[in-house]
């Protein structure tokens, strides 16, 4: 009896003072059964991604399909739609490859792929992050996910554009400088990674990505510097012993063919004197 008394004490209490975390996970609100029933944009979106983030990728698409239909400048919108894209694509491409007996491609087919939705997504959300940067030119963030849209599609150069662009806008953000220095890294622009990763590890000496990543640049650095690779003496001395040995005095060594010594001239034969009435006069 007291057990059962003391339990449902606690019991009221734990009710009665739920604690700041459970508050939290209460208020959050639920995403709308229907996606068509969304009218705001934003508010689509911060449902778009928590769904996405909770792993439900195909609900999270139809949503973020919804803000962009409602404002198609949503560049965030478009990003996440790129993000979820590619978890089903990379889905499908996996139980591509487990099948029995795969799928034949024509080998005579001039028809381009199609491209991955993915891609077409990225796309758009660099047209929206550009046309944010015509409209605010100091807008860091913009510059920012404009380089990570290109580095999603693999176009590293305008990546890196765009993140040392946000850099000098905003310089003490660590995850600036960190995903500039993994985009250098791509372009095997080692040096300038290394000043990047550094900078990024004196505003947070605790970031690990950033310490990794500083790792790789370092060594990619050191691969660039040996420029002299093993076994480039030894060719280089056995061509200095070859060369020497043509042009040393008294080789025996016959030289090759086009700077051998030419023939001596033969002796030419000189015609008799003609008779004295063809000689020149001598003065």
């Amino acid at each position: 009896m007291v057990l059962f008394a003391a339990a449902a004490f606690f019991a009221a209490c734990s009710g009665a003072e739920p604690t700041a975390e459970n508050a939290n996970v209460a208020a959050e609100p639920t995403p709308l059964a229907n996606a068509a029933d969304y009218t705001d944009a934003n508010l689509a979106l911060a449902d778009g991604v928590r769904v996405l983030e909770n792993g439900e990728t195909e609900r999270a698409i139809e949503i973020l399909n919804r803000a962009v239909e409602i404002n198609p400048d949503l560049a965030e919108a478009y990003f996440r739609l790129g993000i979820a894209h590619s978890l089903i694509e990379f889905r499908d491409q996996m139980a591509a490859e487990d099948r029995v007996e795969p799928t034949e491609t024509p080998a005579n087919s001039k028809e381009k792929p199609a491209k991955p939705q993915s891609v077409l997504a990225f796309e758009k959300a660099v047209e929206a992050y550009k046309k944010l940067i015509d409209a605010n030119a100091e807008d860091h963030n913009a510059y920012y996910n404009l380089g990570r849209s290109y580095n999603k599609l693999n176009e590293d150069e305008d990546a890196a554009r765009a993140l040392r662009q946000a850099v000098k806008l905003n310089p003490d953000d660590t995850e600036y400088q960190q995903e500039l220095g993994a985009v250098l890294i791509k372009l095997a622009k080692y040096s300038e990674a290394v000043g990047v990763l550094k900078k990024s590890l004196e505003i947070d000496a605790d970031n690990i990505e950033a310490l990794e990543l500083l790792e790789k640049a370092e060594a990619g650095q050191k691969r660039v510097s040996f420029t002299v690779m093993p076994g480039d003496d030894k060719r280089n001395a056995n061509s200095n012993a070859n060369a020497a040995a043509n042009t040393a005095t008294g080789s025996n060594t016959k030289p090759p063919a086009n700077t051998a010594k030419p023939p001596e001239p033969r002796p030419t034969r000189t015609p008799p004197p003609p008779p004295a009435a063809n000689r020149p006069r001598s003065n």
